[in-house]
């Protein structure tokens, strides 16, 4: 016989008070007097009573669930990211609905709507680019947006990240320290806003402080197969040191030269701007700007947790700690 499911009724009449006091106290609603909240709490525990979560949400005008956004779900860096996200929501007891927009910005605005639609608490956004249509739907709603990973075009958003410019400069001056002059770099989506402000302002700063003339930028570096074909164009260019965007495409880079006969680091050096597992499987071993991944999503999830409960911020924008791990494609160790 099916054991029946015991109610907020079956809790009411064995604390002999109304269901509404019993919604009260599971809400926490402290408006309860102390005993009658202690005799409430006992039954409950005794029933073994399971609060329905969807008349919690409509009682306390929230759903304990949060919206995250990624736009690639096989992507090892998102992976990592949701990761910090999913552990901390998860101490704080929020459910999260994952929404993919694989790349496809038109799709945006709908995914953002259809996750308003379902009244969330809040959103992480973690895409590499922050489409207008998604910026400004963001600064319509009420319903408070961490980025994680990724920034806005004029930072009103909060947000956690590394330090890319220091980052990415600190890449060029290894390379460039070890005798390596005609450095390139490779972005994915160079309007994203991240390459565009950042990476791309790095690259240009390092060129006009060594004296290295236009340099080489290559956009549109997003996959495997791109770098992989990039590499024919690197050696007709005589790029000796390339600093990548995506691990996919550095990978991609590795195994066509090691194919063609070009020695790495000796003849060409390559740094990867996040140090996911694909910079320990391929050979050379990838050096890599070291993101906290995790502690990235985790603080951003921290820093959603404090606007959904109406906290202040002490900064909106946190910057993190980062770490050049240098490894065998590089010569500087």
């Amino acid at each position: 016989m099916q054991k029946q499911k015991v109610t907020i009724y079956d809790v009411a009449r064995e604390a002999k008070v109304s269901m509404a006091t019993v919604s009260r106290v599971v809400n926490g609603n402290t408006n309860v007097r102390q005993e009658t909240r202690d005799r409430v709490l006992a039954v409950i525990k005794r029933l073994h009573y399971q609060p329905n979560a969807v008349a919690q949400g409509l009682a306390s005008k929230k759903t304990t669930t949060i919206g995250l956004i990624v736009p690639d779900l096989t992507n090892l860096y998102f992976s990592e990211l949701s990761k910090g996200i999913d552990d901390i929501a998860m101490i704080y007891k929020y459910n999260i609905i994952l929404s993919s927009i694989e790349n496809r910005l038109m799709r945006e605005g709908d995914v953002i709507q259809g996750l308003l639609n379902k009244q969330v608490d809040g959103i992480i956004y973690m895409s590499n680019r922050l489409s207008k249509e998604a910026e400004e739907a963001f600064l319509r709603t009420k319903t408070p947006v961490v980025l994680a990973g990724t920034l806005d075009n004029d930072g009103h958003l909060p947000s956690v990240n590394i330090d890319y410019i220091k980052a990415d400069t600190e890449a060029f001056e290894l390379m460039y320290a070890s005798g390596k002059k005609n450095i390139a770099i490779a972005v994915g989506d160079s309007e994203a806003v991240i390459n565009k402000q950042h990476r791309l302002v790095a690259y240009r700063r390092f060129l006009e402080a060594h004296h290295l003339g236009e340099g080489h930028v290559y956009r549109n570096i997003q996959n495997y197969a791109d770098g992989y074909n990039l590499y024919a164009q690197l050696k007709q260019e005589k790029i000796d040191g390339i600093f990548v965007t995506k691990d996919l495409p550095s990978a991609g880079i590795v195994n066509a030269a090691s194919e063609k006969g070009t020695k790495v680091p000796e003849d060409l050096e390559i740094i990867t701007a996040t140090a996911t597992d694909i910079v320990k499987v391929v050979r050379p071993k990838l050096t890599a700007v070291k993101q906290p991944l995790y502690d990235i999503g985790a603080v951003a999830m921290r820093m959603l947790t404090k606007l959904m409960g109406d906290e202040p911020l002490e900064d909106k924008k946190v910057v993190l700690p980062y770490a050049l791990e240098k490894n065998d494609s590089t010569s500087t160790r």
